[in-house]
């Protein structure tokens, strides 16, 4: 139960892999996620499904090693298995034909905006797929996504692919060009889709964005996933994990995502001196 199918690096410290979870494989949908435990002594870490198949009975998760638990999902391999995988969790991505569709993402989470790019195209949306990177060399699913999108724009923040510059650059651009889109999706880390989030509420744009705040339990009985969405506190687990980018408060987000920043580098100086690992501790 929950073998390790496959595994495979797409960029330093970014891992593609496969689970066998048949479960889960024939009931997921865009924009739903699992809750991963690597090990017994494993946190649990929320991910968002990046592809499945019903019939073989495997999903797809893309992860960046930041933490120890990450770290530990990176180091199985291939025939090992994992403590535990829950899901299909979250509400799925509302999919219908809005007309012209961005979708944006960022970073490792380029690849959680690929089933949603496909799921928007597969009902006949023109699809314009922003992705970022901070260089060329981050950059992942860059072939996929252009398979599912009628048009990709690529930015890096050191200029080393595409547009040098944000993805909210790229956005802004693109509006001054004359673009109307009917939504804007984005996934990705939380200052990205602030200031994406800043461009759509300023051109008055409906703009849905995709939140992985701290989350424990992954069903709303802890509390730790609140998020304040027009005022009101959310809880991402059940009721998301996507808002209304425009009325989510991300200072208070990004403010929450840092509350155990010290522990979890404390926690990771352990993992890494325990192993024999060494490395670059700062995520």
């Amino acid at each position: 139960m929950y073998e390790v199918l496959r595994k495979k690096i797409l960029a330093p410290r970014i891992k593609e892999m496969d689970v066998y979870v048949p479960q889960i494989a024939k009931s997921a949908k865009p924009g739903q996620f699992v809750i991963v435990i690597p090990d017994e002594k494993g946190e649990r870490t929320p991910l968002t499904l990046v592809d499945w198949n019903r019939d073989e009975g495997w999903v797809r998760l893309v992860f960046l090693e930041v933490g120890v638990s990450t770290m530990k999902l990176g180091m199985k391999e291939p025939g090992s298995t994992l403590y535990y995988v829950a899901g299909p969790l979250g509400n799925p991505t509302h999919v219908e034909k809005f007309g012209t569709v961005v979708v944006i993402g960022g970073g490792v989470a380029i690849a959680a905006a690929y089933p949603i790019a496909r799921a928007f195209k597969e009902v006949s949306n023109h699809v314009i797929s922003v992705i970022g990177a901070r260089s060329a060399n981050l950059l992942i699913y860059e072939e996929l996504m252009r398979s599912v999108s009628d048009e990709l724009h690529i930015t890096t923040d050191d200029g080393s692919k595409g547009m040098k510059g944000f993805t909210s650059d790229a956005l802004v651009a693109l509006l001054n060009k004359g673009l109307k889109p009917n939504l804007v999706w984005m996934v990705g880390p939380a200052p990205m889709m602030k200031a994406c989030s800043e461009v759509t509420k300023k051109y008055r744009i409906k703009a849905i964005a995709s939140l992985n705040p701290i989350m424990v339990c992954g069903m709303g009985m802890c509390g730790a996933c609140r998020v304040k969405v027009g005022g009101k506190i959310r809880f991402t687990c059940y009721e998301g994990p996507e808002f209304d980018a425009n009325e989510v408060d991300w200072d208070e987000l990004i403010f929450r995502l840092k509350m155990y920043q010290k522990e979890e580098l404390e926690a990771l100086k352990l993992f890494l001196s325990k192993y024999g690992l060494g490395g670059d501790t700062h995520a």
